[in-house]
């Protein structure tokens, strides 16, 4: 237990690391298909069809994800578990109702009498709209400290919007890598619109954090710190270009550069999650409690830290399978 210093230190710092992993690798993989699920008005009713078919062998293994995510919160640090979920109790219960909604409509639509079938179509929209808009409240409402004042009620609504943008946009970027043809066309022009979302929502957040915490702006503009991290919006920025450049050839003839806005959209989504873990750190709940002092005892954490090297590899080892298995484009949807 000492092997690698305090337990003390190393094993919240472990265990935050996951629950920063976890988080992250929700909002990649559970993003595109709540994405997807955004974009189903735009669509035709053959196109939703082949939407589903992108999404169906992975949508339910991605929301594995937030339940090892919302599990390592609540056994790792108990008490941050209790004062987030306090404080968020509304937009958690909207984002439940929404994926069970999105569960239910994406069985149900292919095995309703046809009459129902639009009816289902809508259900599996709203349960999107629902996930994905309540998921950028509570961003919103985490980075403003929690606290209940109209400017941060204002500012989660705003994230809400921009997320779920952001949602749509990383969607779009997955049909143009597993669709072709008149459907891929339109996915490369839902990108260009939502592309702007991004930059928006990327936007509020870097100038929101460090004018919410006095902290966070030391951290950020002291030197050379500063110096250190400009590669992190240089690089943002470097690939929202190249993105932009990539949609505006996209499709191309032999379909070879059809993977480089979804690569690329998680690398992005990936630098702004490691710039908001270096502004909140060490604090689980902004300005208010470190992960140290939410932490489980030692000898708890080192327990469960056991079982998660037998868990985490084999949630990681069955993700990789199914991409792995189900890689190519879509094909029509079909449950016979």
């Amino acid at each position: 237990m000492y092997l690698f210093g305090d337990p003390e230190v190393w094993l919240p710092l472990a265990f935050a690391a996951l629950l920063g992993v976890s988080i992250l690798i929700y909002v990649v993989l559970d993003g595109f298909d709540l994405g997807v699920g955004v974009l189903f008005p735009f669509a035709e009713a053959e196109e939703k069809d082949r939407m589903i078919a992108s999404i169906g062998p992975f949508w339910d293994a991605n929301e594995t994800w937030l339940v090892l995510a919302i599990g390592i919160l609540l056994v790792a640090f108990p008490s941050a578990h209790g004062t987030i979920l306090t404080a968020l109790y509304l937009p958690v219960a909207i984002m439940l109702i929404g994926l069970i909604l999105r569960g239910v409509s994406f069985e149900f639509r292919v095995k309703a009498p046809a009459p129902y079938k639009k009816s289902w179509d809508n259900a599996f929209y709203i349960g999107s709209m629902m996930t994905s808009l309540s998921q950028g409240y509570m961003l919103g409402l985490y980075i403003m400290g929690l606290q209940i004042t109209p400017f941060t009620l204002l500012f989660a609504c705003v994230t809400a919007v921009f997320l779920t943008v952001a949602y749509s946009f990383i969607g779009a970027t997955w049909l143009i890598l597993k669709t072709d043809g008149e459907l891929q066309k339109k996915a490369v022009a839902w990108s260009k619109g939502g592309i702007w979302g991004v930059v928006l929502g990327l936007g509020a957040v870097s100038l929101a954090s460090p004018w919410v915490s006095p902290r966070i702006f030391e951290k950020w503009f002291s030197m050379p710190e500063f110096f250190l991290l400009l590669p992190l919006p240089l690089m943002s920025a470097a690939l929202i270009a190249l993105l932009w450049i990539a949609l505006r050839r996209l499709p191309t003839q032999d379909d070879s550069f059809a993977w480089f806005p979804f690569a690329a959209t998680i690398v992005l989504f990936v630098l702004g999650f490691f710039g908001m873990a270096y502004s909140f750190y060490p604090f689980i709940v902004p300005e208010q409690i470190t992960i140290y002092e939410a932490a489980s005892a030692p000898e708890s954490l080192f327990i469960i830290l056991i079982g998660t090297c037998f868990v985490l590899p084999m949630i990681l080892g069955y993700t990789a399978l199914a991409y792995t298995v189900f890689r190519g484009k879509a094909t029509t949807l079909s449950y016979e």
